[in-house]
């Protein structure tokens, strides 16, 4: 069974109602981890070493993070900084590259509607155009960047919709500890 990390980045997790339902979903998946960053670090001094660490543990690796601007929130770009340095993540030697091979998958929760990401709406672009760092990310890393859950006017959806995410965010994250690939995501 592969071993999944969740790093989980929500700056009002306690006033989150789809963030909350998503894990809620998925606490229960053998070899799943969730990481919530906000509550390991509340005052922003990451131990580097230690995410590191967590990090070579485990096979695959997913973000999640509602959309803050445009990006993510900030202690995960905190995290991203200090812990993917170069010699550990990425660089010269067969052993920076630790992530090599592994998984990245981006669950993304938006407040505002689909159609708001695209030429004709307010966003003006795909929310994906936004959030490009990730596939860098990935190939800078050695990563297999897979395309990103994408999910959309997350306050507003009826609590029956987003019901159907959160069981589709449990299979595929059990796809995942399976070994196999995730499908059928994008937009939720």
């Amino acid at each position: 069974m592969a071993k999944v990390l969740i790093i989980y980045a929500h700056p009002a997790h306690q006033h989150s109602v789809v963030n909350r339902m998503l894990l809620d979903h998925i606490r229960d998946i053998p070899g799943v981890h969730i990481h919530d960053l906000y509550e390991a670090y509340p005052d922003f001094f990451i131990d580097v070493e230690v995410e590191q660490a967590r990090l070579r543990e485990y096979d695959a690796v997913v973000l999640q993070h509602p959309v803050y601007w445009y990006n993510m929130p900030s202690l995960l770009r905190e995290w991203q900084d200090l812990v993917l340095e170069y010699g550990f993540a990425y660089g010269k030697s067969a052993k920076a590259c630790a992530l090599e091979g592994k998984p990245l998958w981006v669950v993304m929760t938006a407040g505002a509607p689909e159609h708001t990401y695209d030429e004709e709406g307010i966003n003006q672009r795909p929310l994906s155009e936004y959030f490009y760092q990730y596939e860098r990310m990935a190939q800078v890393c050695k990563m297999r960047h897979m395309p990103a859950l994408e999910i959309f006017y997350s306050r507003r959806n009826p609590a029956s919709v987003m019901e159907g995410v959160a069981q589709q965010y449990h299979q595929a994250l059990t796809r995942l500890t399976e070994g196999l690939e995730i499908e059928g995501f994008g937009h939720g």
